[in-house]
C-alpha cells in the first residue's frame, strides 16, 4: 500500500461521477491521494466496490466510497443527492463527469432522450440537488466535464430531444454544448458567492467511450483509441488542475483544455442561449415547480437553495 506524501485537499469532500473507469477513476484516485474524503458515483455495484478498493489501496486513504446511480434517472440522481446528504455536510468539488455517446436514439427512464438526459440533465439536477452542500464547503468548485466534440455543435431547440432526425455525433457534440452553456449561465448565477463553476475538454481519452454502442461503431472506436488516444491519466489532468489548483481560485466560467483558458465556440457563449436552455433543464426535471435554487437576488448574489425530496 502507497502512503499518501501530500495532502493539499485534506479536509475537502469531492463528489465524482463517472468514477469506476477512466479518466472519473483517476480523477477520484489522484483526489483521494491529495487527502481528500472522495465519493465516486457509478451504476454498477460490483465496479463500484472494486474502484473503491482500488483507490484506497493505491493511495493508502480510507476515506474512499462510492455510491450506485445510474445517472440518466432523474429518481436516481434524487436518491443520489439524499443518500450524500445523509452522511455529508460539505462538499467542496463537484466533478460532472459522467457521459456517453449512443449511436442510435435511445430514451431514458423519463422518457428524454438518452444523450441529452445523461449528458446534461444529470450535471445539471445533481448540481441543484447539492446546492445546500455546495453552499456550506470551502469556496466550492463545480467542474464539468465536456468536449471538443461543442464546437460543431449548435442547440436544436426545435426538435433538441431529436425527434424528428437522429445523429449520435449531433447529439453528443449538443450536449457538450450544453454542458458549457450551463456552467456559463451558472457562473453567472454563482457571481460573488465563492463558489466557482468551469468547463473542460479532456482530449481524446482511451476509455470505455462509444463501446456501449457495440457493432462497427464500437469496435472503429477501440481501434481509434489504441492509435490516437491519450491515457486516463494524461486525461483526467485538466480536470483535477479545476479541481485543486490556487491558479484557477476564483476563475469562473471558463472553458479549459490542456490546462489552459480557451475561448469555446461561439455557438457556446451565447447567453440568450444559455438562459433559454436553463429554462428547458428546469422544465425538464420539474425544478420549475420548485423554489429556484440558484439565485442572484440580492446585491451579494446569495444563493438559495431548495430542499427537494427524492422521487
Amino acid at each position: 500500500m502507497t502512503q499518501p506524501t501530500q495532502r493539499p485537499m485534506q479536509g475537502k469532500v469531492c463528489l465524482v461521477t463517472g468514477a469506476t473507469a477512466g479518466i472519473g477513476e483517476v480523477t477520484a484516485r489522484e483526489l483521494a491521494r491529495m487527502g481528500a474524503a472522495v465519493v465516486g458515483v457509478g451504476r454498477n455495484a460490483e465496479r463500484c466496490a472494486d474502484s473503491a478498493r482500488r483507490i484506497r489501496e493505491a493511495t493508502g486513504n480510507l476515506n474512499v466510497e462510492y455510491l450506485v446511480a445510474d445517472l440518466s434517472s432523474q429518481a436516481q440522481i434524487h436518491r443520489l443527492a439524499d443518500a450524500f446528504k445523509r452522511k455529508y455536510n460539505q462538499l467542496d468539488v463537484l466533478v460532472n463527469n459522467a457521459g456517453a455517446y449512443f449511436n442510435a436514439r435511445q430514451v431514458s427512464a423519463d422518457g428524454i432522450e438518452m444523450t441529452m438526459a445523461l449528458n446534461h440533465l444529470n450535471y445539471f439536477l445533481l448540481t441543484h440537488l447539492l446546492a445546500d452542500a455546495l453552499r456550506a464547503g470551502n469556496h466550492a468548485r463545480i467542474v464539468n466535464v465536456s468536449s471538443d466534440a461543442h464546437r460543431t455543435a449548435t442547440i436544436d431547440f426545435d426538435d433538441i430531444e431529436a425527434q424528428r432526425r437522429y445523429s449520435g455525433w449531433r447529439m453528443y457534440g449538443q450536449s457538450k454544448l450544453a454542458n458549457i452553456l450551463f456552467t456559463r449561465e451558472l457562473a453567472r448565477r454563482l457571481r460573488d458567492t465563492g463558489m466557482t463553476t468551469n468547463a473542460l475538454h479532456p482530449g481524446f481519452v482511451a476509455t470505455r467511450f462509444g463501446h456501449n454502442n457495440g457493432g462497427l461503431m464500437g469496435a472503429m472506436m477501440k481501434a481509434l483509441q489504441k492509435v490516437a488516444a491519450i491515457s486516463p491519466e494524461q486525461g483526467a489532468q485538466t480536470s483535477l488542475y479545476l479541481a485543486t489548483s490556487p491558479d484557477v481560485a476564483g476563475l469562473n466560467g471558463q472553458y479549459f483544455t490542456n490546462r489552459r483558458a480557451v475561448s469555446p465556440s461561439a455557438a457556446a457563449q451565447d447567453d440568450q442561449a444559455a438562459a433559454r436552455l436553463w429554462a428547458w433543464s428546469e422544465a425538464k426535471t420539474g425544478l420549475s415547480q420548485q423554489a429556484t435554487t440558484w439565485q442572484s437576488g440580492s446585491s451579494e448574489s446569495s444563493l438559495v437553495s431548495a430542499r427537494l425530496s427524492a422521487l
